[in-house]
């Protein structure tokens, strides 16, 4: 959780029995050179992952979340790149890596679930195959253990008849088998750290459920911490220990799930939460927040928000807020500076 306002270890961060963070992202930016200039697509993002957590990252689509995920992993697409900021794992700085020494890490020490099950599997190989190898390159476990340890791993996920299916290829599966076989893989070697984007979009609510449990199951069993990218706030109440939410390429808000659910700190968070249907109450029409995401090229001053925002006053759009103390959250709103008259209230 650590923000240029916090101390990189500071009490708000060690949250779990003082221990350093497994993962540490600090002052994060990525950025699109054109022709037109540099665009920022992630901005200033700091935040801290522990041993055995889940962290959810929600937002609207082009927030950052996605690319913010995808840099933590080393495969931003040119000419996508890390502009700024410092990507530690156990201590270790990996942003900085060379291409074989990252493409090790991924993997074993880092498994990744995409949102599309199609980038990440080979047509031309069985899933057994595949599932294989990747536990074979990052372990010396024999040929028959490894198969052993895919079936068990398809099994996990939900996969009906894996002695049957572990001989099968892709195009065999449907889009939700897909997707959790893509689950098995990033599960293989018992990563440390798990970066799901949108997991269980393409899947039912029963599957859903399944999945929720195995990465549930990774982090009570194995210590491994899990960044769990989605705009479903169900899927993120069910599953996740902390929320951060993103606009504009920025963290407006980051706290304990429940917090940020039940009582949302900042406006742009108080509308994703306004604009859930809330089951057994009557209401004809949801909230709704007015506008649109800003596009790359036209972030607003001051807080990016603030055309947006229903308490918008005279020093949003003059100056840019870092994240704040809110309770037991952070918010990135100039409503929660203590020195502010207009903050009064909403702490």
């Amino acid at each position: 959780m650590a923000d240029r306002t916090l101390a990189p270890h500071s009490p708000a961060e060690a949250h779990k029995g003082g221990k350093p963070p497994l993962l540490e992202v600090r002052n994060l930016q990525v950025e699109f050179p054109t022709r037109r200039g540099l665009l920022k697509a992630v901005r200033d993002v700091s935040f801290s992952l522990q041993e055995g957590e889940i962290l959810g990252v929600v937002g609207e689509s082009g927030a950052g979340k996605s690319l913010t995920g995808t840099a933590v992993i080393g495969l931003l697409e040119p000419p996508g790149r890390i502009g700024g900021g410092e990507i530690l794992l156990n201590g270790r700085r990996i942003d900085n890596l060379p291409y074989a020494q990252m493409r090790r890490i991924r993997g074993k020490e880092i498994g990744m679930v995409f949102q599309d099950p199609l980038t990440s599997l080979n047509p031309l190989y069985t899933v057994g195959q595949q599932l294989i190898e990747t536990i074979r390159t990052h372990t010396d476990l024999s040929e028959a253990r490894a198969r052993a340890r895919a079936l068990e791993l398809l099994a996990d996920v939900g996969i009906p008849a894996p002695e049957r299916r572990i001989d099968q290829y892709p195009h065999q599966f449907s889009g939700g088998m897909r997707q959790r076989v893509v689950i098995a893989l990033a599960l293989c070697v018992n990563p440390k750290l798990v970066i799901a984007d949108e997991p269980t979009t393409a899947l039912d609510v029963s599957i859903q459920a399944q999945i929720i449990k195995v990465l549930k199951r990774l982090c009570h069993e194995h210590g491994a911490a899990v960044m769990l990218i989605t705009h479903d706030m169900g899927v993120i109440a069910e599953t996740a220990d902390r929320v951060a939410v993103m606009y504009a390429g920025r963290l407006v808000e980051i706290g304990p799930v429940r917090e940020v659910v039940k009582n949302p700190r900042h406006p742009y968070t108080r509308g994703l939460m306004g604009s859930i249907p809330v089951i057994g109450h009557d209401q004809e029409r949801l909230n709704q927040i007015e506008g649109s995401m800003p596009r790359l090229t036209e972030i607003p001053s001051g807080c990016p928000f603030h055309p947006r925002c229903p308490e918008v006053f005279e020093r949003c759009p003059r100056e840019r807020p870092d994240l704040l103390p809110a309770g037991p959250s952070q918010a990135a709103c100039w409503l929660y500076d203590p020195e502010e008259p207009r903050g009064a209230g909403h702490g």
